[in-house]
């Protein structure tokens, strides 16, 4: 029996560590925090998982809150009128909508806490056998452990282990965040008056300042909403650093929402935090790393989704790209058979993982930049062509779809003739 340490106890290392488990590898999960902890700490993550991603899940058998969590079944697109495109109601940008649409997803999406999910995920690996073990690994832990496993596997996006694995700098094109995150869990939010019946992400795009992303989801309460600032640094939206207090961060989450997105701020009058751990501010530079970390004495270890491919969540691409990566280092893995793990094998597995995490890291990077003329009247379009919207709203589970209308001006101009 093949032994793999898993070192990451998230969407990408329990979903591996759950597959492996049930193909019969011996398979050792390493976690800074244990389930209890995880369940009762404070949020990690926005997330909003597509139908591609939901289906390595099932295929697992881990889709546990298919029946709780909110059945998103629309991905709809806002974009924040200029301060001088044109009338708006009241003082500062963004008062008004210059576009408004909703596009239709073929497969239902959903967002569940990753505090409700890993938790259940570990116990879930404990209880069918595996071996949990509570510490923060450093790369001499690797040192010494790699000696005893088969494979060990880098899931852990943050912390001392990152480090083992260089930039690829063909491939980041950034050295600094390009947003500022904010992140609020509320209860209490209502539906959007023009599809009241559809449960759907709203993503608002406020040109030069930044984007709320407004996201259905469960969470440890039961069903929620997760209200996400995404700022522009320097920008108006770029405020929340200083915020410590939960109650003051959703204040000025509100105020933020009230000055430019006031069709949702209307909607916001009766929320609430879910809890006094619902909040979360932050950053991260968008990097892909070279998959390879070599350990002082010699060894290798593969690094898993964002240590090797972190993107900005502008998207909603990091825990689909966690999910597909989880599924194609299973499929990899399984099919080495007894075959050494050497660096070949681990150059192209992580190739293969990269064909889903390119596309992806593409359009994300795209999305950061203010948007180019096509991109606008793509956007545009939308809003009076179920056809393109709902190929957009579809796009952010399959990113690869959006090459080459959305990235080729003739090819945007080719699509918009085609009627």
């Amino acid at each position: 029996m093949r032994k793999i340490l898993i070192v990451g106890a998230g969407q990408a290392g329990l979903q591996l560590a759950l597959g492996l488990q049930a193909r019969g590898y011996d398979v050792t999960v390493m976690s800074n925090r244990t389930a209890d902890e995880i369940r009762v700490g404070r949020v990690t993550s926005t997330q909003c998982m597509f139908g591609t991603a939901l289906g390595h899940e099932r295929a697992d058998g881990l889709d546990f809150w298919s029946d709780q969590a909110p059945r998103i079944t629309g991905l709809g697109i806002s974009v924040a009128a200029d301060q001088d495109s044109g009338p708006a109601a009241g003082p500062g940008p963004g008062r008004a909508r210059a576009v408004d649409w909703l596009g239709r997803l073929a497969a239902p999406a959903q967002s569940v806490d990753q505090r409700v999910k890993m938790a259940a995920w570990m116990e879930t690996f404990a209880e069918r056998g595996g071996k949990l073990v509570i510490h923060a690994a450093t790369t001499a832990d690797l040192d010494y452990f790699s000696l005893a496993y088969d494979l060990v596997l880098v899931a852990a996006g943050k912390g001392e282990t990152v480090s083992m694995f260089r930039p690829d700098k063909a491939r980041s094109p950034y050295d600094t965040p390009q947003r500022a995150l904010a992140v609020a869990y509320v209860h209490g939010l209502e539906p959007r008056p023009e599809q009241p019946e559809v449960p759907a992400v709203r993503c608002n795009l406020v040109r030069g300042v930044g984007e709320l992303i407004v996201i259905p989801a469960l969470t440890t309460s039961g069903h929620c909403d997760i209200l996400f600032w995404e700022g522009v640094p320097g920008g108006p939206l770029d405020v929340f650093g200083p915020v410590t207090d939960p109650a003051e961060h959703l204040r000025l989450t509100l105020d933020l929402m009230r000055r430019f997105t006031p069709w949702e701020y209307e909607r916001a009058s009766a929320v609430e935090l879910t809890d006094a751990h619902a909040t979360l501010v932050g950053g991260l530079t968008p990097t892909v790393r070279e998959p390879i970390g070599e350990l002082p004495a010699g060894g290798l270890v593969l690094g898993v989704a964002d240590v090797v491919v972190a993107n900005d969540p502008v998207t909603g691409q990091g825990s689909n790209n966690a999910a597909k990566c989880a599924a194609s280092y299973l499929a990899s893995i399984v099919e080495r058979g007894e075959q050494p793990f050497d660096r070949p094998w681990m150059e192209a597995a992580f190739d293969r993982f990269w064909s889903a995490a390119g596309p992806s890291t593409r359009w994300t990077n795209t999305m950061l930049a203010p948007p180019a003329g096509h991109v606008r009247d793509l956007l545009t379009a939308a809003a009076t062509s179920p056809r393109i919207a709902d190929r957009i709203a579809n796009g952010f589970d399959a990113p690869a779809d959006f090459d080459p209308w959305f990235f080729d001006r003739e090819a945007a101009d080719a699509y918009l003739a085609a009627g």
